[in-house]
């Protein structure tokens, strides 16, 4: 996996809780947020997530021009996609319940 596209990197990246996102990517200013959870999937997810926000600095929207990305740069990316989405993002403990969001 290269660590630029386009000619252009991450600026920053952190890791955070997240409750709806895997990860997320501002392209004005090349940074990116990476959910706590990921660290409990395979490695290949985590490439995956990676590789979907970098793609965002070259294309912002979820466009043909954007899957061709994916396609070119990870061609296992839709089994990946079903594999993250079957995977739960967060959970809580509310009055000793686990609680999945």
């Amino acid at each position: 996996m290269k660590d630029s596209v386009g000619g252009r990197r991450a600026a920053t990246w952190g890791v955070k809780r997240m409750k709806t996102k895997w990860g997320s990517c501002n392209p004005q200013t090349s940074s990116f947020w990476f959910n706590l959870e990921l660290v409990k999937q395979p490695p290949a997810c985590i490439e995956c997530i990676v590789v979907h926000d970098l793609m965002h600095l070259v294309k912002r929207h979820h466009n043909d021009h954007f899957t061709t990305l994916l396609d070119q740069h990870l061609p296992n990316w839709r089994s990946l996609q079903l594999l993250l989405n079957q995977s739960v993002l967060v959970h809580e403990r509310r009055g000793g319940e686990l609680v999945f969001i």
